[in-house]
C-alpha cells in the first residue's frame, strides 16, 4: 500500500512537472518590436507539394534552327544591317556586298538572310573583306530554346523523359520559366558544344577536368518574347516527385536542432503574440517542408524573422495576463488562465479591490497539485499508524 502510494505520488510530481514544462507561455512583443523584426506570416494550407532537387544549367541554341550569312562572290562590306539581338525574316537585306569585278563603280550585291530567326553572332564590320569561306553572322531561331545542366549520375537516373523544371535567370529575376526534359546529353561532359554531340576533339584540356560522375541532361523552354539567348546562366529546380494534399511551410519557418523542431504561429486572439508550436517534419524540398503533424490549415505561421522569436524573450512588450485581459474584457491569473470560483468569489468578496488578489494566486493546476498531494500525504500517515497500531498492543500485552 505505501509503495503505491508513493508511485502515486513520484507519478503526479511528474505529471506537474512535465505541465509546467509544456506550457510555454507565447512570445508578446510591441507593434514596434514587430516591425523592428520585420516578421512575416504564410497561412498553412494544403497543396500540391514537390521533392525537387537544385542544378545549374546554361541555355544553347537548337542546332538544327541555326543558320549562316556568307557569300558566293569574294568582296568588302560597304553597308551592313548586321545587329546582335534583331529578329529577321528569310529574304531580309542584311549585308551590302562590292564585288571585286572591275567596274565604275563595281558591282554590288545584297546577301539576305538565309532564313527566320535572331542575329546571335556577326563576324563582319564595314569595309571589312568577304571571302566565300567566311561567315558573316549566325542565326537561330529562339522560340524555343535548350536549357543544358549537369546533375549527379545517380539522381539523373531517378528522372525521365517529360521531367519539368523551374528555371530562374539571374538576368531576368523577375520571371520564371517552366522546362521540360527532352533527353539526356550525349556525354557526361558538362561543355554544351559535348552535350549537344559536337565535336570537341580540340579542346581536351577542357575535358580533362569534366567531372565523369555527372550526366548532362537537356530542357526545352518556350521563349515567345525572344528574351532568352544562348551562353545564359540559369538556376533550375527539377522537380523529381509531385504529390497533392500536402500540408507544409517554408523552409525558413523552421526552427530548432532535429529532435525538437518548432515554429512559431501567431495567437489567434492576442495582438503582436506568437506561440512556439512543436511540429514534425516529413520530406524536404528546396523551398518548403512538409508537416504531417502539428500544425492545422488556417494557422499563420511565422516566415521571415521566425529565428529572432526565439531570443525575443517578452519583447517588451505587455505581460500574458495584460495581453490577455486586453483581448478577452476580463481578468486572468498571471499565467494567463481563467480564474477558478474560489478566486473569483474571493476577488468579489474584496468588493472588486483594484488590486487583484486573485491574479496573484496560484493557477488551477498548481492548486489541483496541491490538494492531490496533501490528500496522498494524509493517506501515507494513516496506513503508517495502522500498521504500527498491532505492534504496539503486542509490545504491551508481552
Amino acid at each position: 500500500m505505501k509503495s503505491s502510494i508513493f508511485t502515486l505520488l513520484a507519478a503526479l510530481l511528474l505529471f506537474h512537472t512535465a505541465a509546467a514544462a509544456v506550457a510555454i507561455p507565447p512570445v508578446i512583443l510591441t507593434e514596434q518590436g514587430v516591425k523592428n523584426l520585420g516578421l512575416e506570416t504564410v497561412t498553412v494550407e494544403e497543396a500540391d507539394f514537390e521533392t525537387t532537387t537544385f542544378a545549374l544549367g546554361r541555355t544553347e541554341a537548337i542546332p538544327e534552327t541555326r543558320s549562316s550569312l556568307s557569300s558566293r562572290i569574294p568582296g568588302r562590306v560597304i553597308e551592313t544591317k548586321l545587329t546582335i539581338g534583331t529578329f529577321v525574316t528569310k529574304g531580309d537585306h542584311l549585308v551590302l556586298l562590292e564585288s571585286r569585278q572591275p567596274g565604275d563603280p563595281p558591282p554590288s550585291v545584297w546577301l539576305t538572310a538565309p532564313a527566320d530567326g535572331t542575329i546571335i553572332s556577326v563576324n563582319t564590320r564595314l569595309g571589312a573583306p568577304v571571302e566565300p569561306s567566311d561567315s558573316l553572322a549566325e542565326f537561330a531561331d529562339l522560340k524555343t530554346i535548350y536549357l543544358i545542366a549537369t546533375l549527379p549520375q545517380a539522381t539523373a537516373g531517378k528522372i525521365k523523359q517529360g521531367t519539368q523544371a523551374k528555371v530562374h535567370f539571374p538576368i531576368r529575376p523577375d520571371k520564371e520559366y517552366t522546362a521540360t526534359l527532352l533527353k539526356f546529353a550525349a556525354c557526361p561532359c558538362p561543355d554544351p558544344a559535348c552535350a549537344l554531340g559536337q565535336d570537341v576533339s580540340n579542346r581536351s584540356e577542357k575535358s580533362e577536368g569534366a567531372d565523369l560522375n555527372t550526366a548532362g541532361v537537356i530542357f526545352t523552354i518556350d521563349n515567345p518574347d525572344n528574351q532568352l539567348r544562348p551562353g545564359m546562366n540559369a538556376e533550375c529546380t527539377i522537380i523529381m516527385e509531385k504529390r497533392d494534399g500536402v500540408l507544409s511551410v517554408p523552409r525558413e519557418a523552421i526552427q530548432g536542432g532535429p529532435s525538437n523542431r518548432h515554429v512559431y504561429v501567431k495567437h489567434m486572439t492576442i495582438p503582436n503574440a506568437f506561440d512556439r508550436v512543436n511540429v514534425q517534419t516529413g520530406l524536404t524540398s528546396n523551398e518548403r517542408i512538409e508537416i504531417p503533424e502539428g500544425l492545422l490549415p488556417g494557422d499563420e505561421v511565422v516566415t521571415r524573422g521566425s529565428y529572432s522569436l526565439g531570443f525575443a524573450g517578452s519583447g517588451g512588450g505587455p505581460s500574458l495576463k495584460e495581453a490577455m485581459d486586453a483581448a478577452h474584457g476580463h481578468e486572468h491569473n498571471e499565467d494567463g488562465s481563467e480564474p477558478s470560483k474560489d478566486q473569483k468569489a474571493v476577488t468579489e468578496a474584496a468588493g472588486g479591490d483594484s488590486h487583484d488578489h486573485a491574479s496573484h494566486g496560484t493557477g488551477m493546476r498548481e492548486i489541483f497539485f496541491m490538494a492531490a498531494t496533501g490528500i496522498l500525504a494524509l493517506l501515507l500517515v494513516v496506513t503508517s499508524l495502522r500498521r504500527t497500531q498491532p505492534a504496539d498492543a503486542n509490545t504491551e500485552l508481552s
